[in-house]
């Protein structure tokens, strides 16, 4: 008998390709459900022309909390059992991570615990570091703070720019990101 299948629920707010990448590399689980802050999202667009269930919700004019409310019941209705973050650029309420508490993970473009938040690229090459690269981690209600689940490195090259070192880390992070959550999925 096979082992069940996990549904996975990914949030996005761009163009959306560590969440092609995930859907593409799926292994383990299933891809329930694909939703965006933004109803105009390019990987919006992509994931429902791959026939995958997708929800949007502007948060613009209401309350985080209804905000959220309307994603979870999405979430909940599509029968998902993990989140995966993919580019998903709000933060998300203590309340929404405690409902979701060990079930959220997350692909952060550092060699976490160093630099948390933005501009992660240009920090790490101001710090003279000598490789950067990407990091999957549990969400917590601190910032890029849970459990890092998988790292890969990549070196920072001489002539690099902030834009070129994040082109390479995100080739690692399409990388690491579905062999990550699968295995989290098989916990």
């Amino acid at each position: 008998m096979a082992a069940p299948v996990t549904k996975v629920g990914i949030l996005i707010s761009g163009r959306g390709s560590n969440m092609m990448a995930l859907v593409e590399q799926a292994r383990g689980y299933e891809v329930a459900l694909i939703a965006s802050d933004k109803p105009d999202a390019a990987g919006i667009a992509w994931a429902q022309q791959h026939g995958l269930a997708t929800f949007t919700q502007s948060p613009k004019g209401i309350p985080k909390a209804e905000y959220e409310a309307a994603i979870d019941a999405a979430l909940r209705d599509a029968s998902v059992e993990i989140i995966a973050l993919a580019g998903y650029m709000r933060l998300l309420s203590d309340d929404f991570v405690a409902r979701w508490r060990g079930k959220i993970i997350n692909i952060h473009p550092s060699l976490l615990p160093k630099y948390k938040g933005l501009d992660t690229h240009a920090r790490a090459m101001e710090a003279g570091e000598a490789v950067a690269g990407c990091s999957v981690h549990v969400v917590t209600e601190e910032l890029d703070g849970g459990e890092v689940l998988g790292q890969a490195e990549v070196p920072i090259l001489p002539g690099d720019t902030p834009d070129t070192l994040a082109a390479r880390v995100l080739e690692a992070e399409h990388r690491l990101y579905p062999r990550i959550l699968a295995e989290f999925c098989a916990r």
